[in-house]
């Protein structure tokens, strides 16, 4: 089978795409390179250099390959960022996924795995979250990922195309040999920016202490990026065997807190860093954790490597090899 995976540069994207090809999937990977990292794709895929936003690129990977599904990563992903620059965010999320699904349409191809978000469901008014819980996301990125659910399930209704919305919780952690990892510039996620605190001798800024949880901060779930890979596959897998609209969180259903990350980082590394308090950052909710009842019961989903213990080893050797190198 043919697979066109937007954004493969990317974290998520780079490494689904690994799976995928150690599965003996054909892999198409269309990237216009500018926030990925040429060094991590596979040598395996096949690279289609350009734009999503350009209608013409779009139909010429349509038109040169005959694809069974597309997987789309390819997006901006900052929540800051989305509230400075909303309009760029609604063009390039939306947008995009326009392109490729009339693409589909036009050339019979009809599953669709769309990398979505927990920043949909805005500040939950309960946890564990699950599927249907209201949607009120908080800034332009939540809210860019939600017109495109939207916008899957007319394309479903009208012309058939099947496909999985993944809500990822928090996607974290490297390859268990340290070979791939996270690399996002700017940063903005805890673990990587602790891990860099240790390894650069530098203090570690805590965006808020006074929060409703048992130690004062944030409370989030924590999903292995190896595991979130195999939650597309198995999705793809589903969408093949049954037609349909899905709608599956992506987590373990637990949940750590800012100071257990960082004691958890300081353990790994053996380096007892500063950290700075800071206020806290506009629309951080007090807890966010999945309930993956339903990823586990219809697609087998387990999260194998989803500890705390795992996801921090793990990014710990990646960037302390790739801060060497």
């Amino acid at each position: 089978m043919k697979i066109l995976v937007t954004g493969g540069s990317g974290y998520i994207g780079s490494f689904t795409s690994k799976s995928l090809l150690d599965k003996d999937y054909e892999v198409v990977i269309a990237d216009d390179l500018e926030r990925g990292h040429k060094e991590v794709l596979d040598k395996r895929a096949t690279l289609e250099q350009g734009n999503l936003l350009d209608k013409d690129f779009v139909a010429y990977l349509f038109q040169k390959h005959k694809f069974d599904g597309v997987i789309h990563f390819a997006g901006y992903i900052s929540m800051a960022e989305s509230t400075e620059r909303p309009y760029m965010y609604f063009e390039n999320n939306v947008f995009t996924a326009i392109n490729l699904l009339d693409n589909m349409y036009r050339n019979g191809v009809n599953n669709f795995i769309f990398s979505s978000t927990a920043g949909v469901y805005g500040s939950p008014k309960y946890t564990p979250i699950p599927e249907d819980h209201p949607k009120n996301p908080e800034n332009p990125y939540g809210e860019s990922k939600l017109i495109v659910e939207r916008i899957l399930s007319w394309s479903n209704k009208i012309h058939g195309i099947s496909f999985a919305a993944l809500r990822y919780f928090n996607a974290s952690g490297a390859a268990l040999d340290g070979s791939m990892g996270e690399g996002h510039n700017p940063e903005t996620h805890i673990i990587p920016n602790a891990i860099k605190a240790a390894l650069k001798g530098t203090d570690f800024i805590l965006y808020g202490e006074d929060y409703d949880t048992p130690d004062k901060t944030c409370v989030r779930d924590y999903i292995h990026v190896l595991d979130l890979a195999e939650a597309h596959i198995l999705a793809l897998n589903k969408l093949i065997k049954d037609k349909g609209e899905y709608f599956y969180n992506v987590g373990t259903g637990k949940g750590y807190s800012n100071k257990e990350v960082i004691e958890m980082v300081k353990m790994v590394s053996g380096i007892d860093f500063k950290v700075n308090i800071a206020g806290r950052r506009p629309g951080d909710a007090n807890i966010l954790v999945a309930d993956p009842t339903r990823i586990q019961k219809e697609l087998s989903f387990r999260p194998y490597h989803s500890s705390l213990g795992t996801i921090v080893e793990t990014a710990w050797l990646w960037h302390k090899k790739s801060l060497n190198n």
